[in-house]
């Protein structure tokens, strides 16, 4: 193994609306993730079908309590020091410091928590990584202004961003604006908080929305920019290479039409503009994407300085309609692809894919990446002494850390590894406590039963040491 480079940025990632719990304490307010319960239902509203803007009563809502990091997050820290953490990215609830999204005033119990937080991790030499929105718009800028369909959602954002920039300035170096932003195509109401209404045209909403995000990314950027001088400021796309099933043109062509709906976001934040083919989607779509005068500017002087990526699996498509019934994994509907194993919820190993994925990053965007997720989740079942031994997990991090260092290998910058998540948290997608990825366990079921007391697995000590050797034993 080659070593990584001097100064790079080992450690993990974890989300606020997955780990923090305490939903409502010192004046936090609702938001969408708060919303959403175990279950059928859970899967309704993430695509935009909300039936309620509260939570509704017999229904688990797991983002409630989650691993309660909020009242632990001093212990949990500690572990993450012990494995030798460089950085550990987190997000920042826009509703802690915004209980309704549009109040005249930030909200300072939320304010000083985070101050806690990066002080924390800042006294144990961690360095604080920092996602301004991930998956959690206050529910009150959903229910009175439609969320990102509203181009208002713009100056929201701006403020609360502002509003981190000058307050963490001297703490955090390293931001992001949207968790995995291309989500709002494929989960509307996680990605966007997007709840739509009967017959309503949701690929208009959807392309509105993402406008929207698009130019209050660019605002943040500029402010940012301004207002901490040495940051850097990138964006996260939820990535993986597309495969064609076949050599069949058609299916070269959809494969690459597949990617293009995660690079369009990433082509105007990186680039500054509209790529020529998102400019005939929209034609030939009959999309009407209403745009202010200035946001060509905006987006055009403001772009970001980094490429943030979360990699889990590659995708395969095909235009073959008897093919495409073998659909497996995750919300982006892949193909079963026969020459890869899958994980116990269906998404595809392919340790390859993420050198691939890397690589095309790179030939395309040209600034340095961040890994800023990557991990699988399965079931860990503790033995009898208690002892949890994730041969599994170490495997699957093992090849996919030797394909990221062949990509470096292959002249690609990356800056760092946050694996996701270093300690069990709740899955965004379904909502379980059973699908681990962590590596440190957390004594919590699906029903939120549990101590929530923290114990160490077999791959603790295994990252300890690739983050001791830099790399260079695996």
């Amino acid at each position: 193994m080659m070593a990584f480079p001097k100064g790079f940025l080992w450690g993990g990632a974890i989300a606020a609306n997955q780990a923090e719990g305490a939903h409502l304490a010192d004046g936090k307010g609702l938001t969408t993730v708060d919303l959403l319960p175990t279950g059928k239902k859970r899967f309704d509203i993430m695509f935009g079908n909300l039936h309620s803007y509260e939570p509704l009563e017999g229904e688990f809502y797991p983002s409630h309590e989650a691993i309660d990091f909020y009242h632990r997050y001093k212990e949990d820290i500690a572990l993450f020091a012990e494995m030798g953490f460089k950085a550990l990215r987190l997000s920042i609830s826009w509703a802690r410091i915004f209980p309704n999204g549009d109040d005249a005033e930030p909200n300072e119990a939320g304010l000083q928590f985070y101050d806690d937080v990066f002080d924390e991790l800042l006294k144990h030499g961690i360095e604080p990584v920092v996602t301004i929105a991930h998956f959690d718009v206050p529910v009150n800028l959903v229910k009175n202004y439609g969320s990102w369909r509203n181009r208002k959602l713009v100056t929201f954002f701006e403020i609360y961003a502002t509003t981190l920039f000058k307050r963490y300035k001297d703490k955090v170096r390293y931001w992001m604006t949207f968790n995995e932003i291309n989500m709002l195509l494929h989960l509307p109401f996680v990605g966007a908080g997007l709840v739509f209404e009967e017959g309503e045209n949701q690929k208009q909403v959807k392309y509105q929305a993402a406008h929207h995000q698009l130019v209050a990314s660019a605002l943040a950027v500029k402010a940012g920019h301004e207002i901490i001088p040495d940051v850097k400021i990138g964006c996260m796309l939820a990535a993986g290479q597309t495969y064609p099933y076949s050599c069949d043109p058609e299916d070269v062509f959809e494969a690459m039409e597949k990617d293009r709906d995660s690079f369009f976001f990433i082509d105007v934040q990186s680039r500054g503009q509209y790529p020529g083919y998102a400019k005939r989607f929209f034609k030939d779509n009959n999309l009407k994407i209403e745009m202010e005068e200035q946001d060509e500017a905006l987006l055009k002087n403001n772009t970001v300085d980094y490429i943030g990526f979360s990699y889990y699996a590659s995708r395969t498509t095909s235009t073959d309609p008897e093919i495409n019934k073998m659909t497996s994994g995750n919300v982006f509907g892949s193909i079963e692809n026969p020459y890869l194993e899958k994980s116990e919820w269906g998404w595809t190993i392919d340790p390859k894919g993420f050198r691939i994925t890397a690589n095309q990053l790179y030939d395309r965007y040209q600034k340095p990446l961040f890994v800023v997720e990557n991990g699988l989740g399965a079931v860990d079942i503790p033995a009898e002494d208690g002892e949890i031994n994730d041969n599994y997990r170490i495997e699957y991090l093992r090849k996919h850390v030797a394909e990221m260092s062949e990509a470096i290998e292959d002249g690609v910058e990356i800056i760092g590894y946050t694996s996701w998540g270093p300690i069990d948290l709740v899955s965004a997608s379904t909502g379980e406590m059973r699908k681990r990825y962590g590596y440190i366990y957390v004594d919590k079921d699906n029903e939120g039963n549990g101590t929530l007391n923290r114990s160490k697995k077999k791959s603790f000590n295994w990252y300890k040491e690739v983050i001791e050797t830099n790399g260079e034993k695996l």
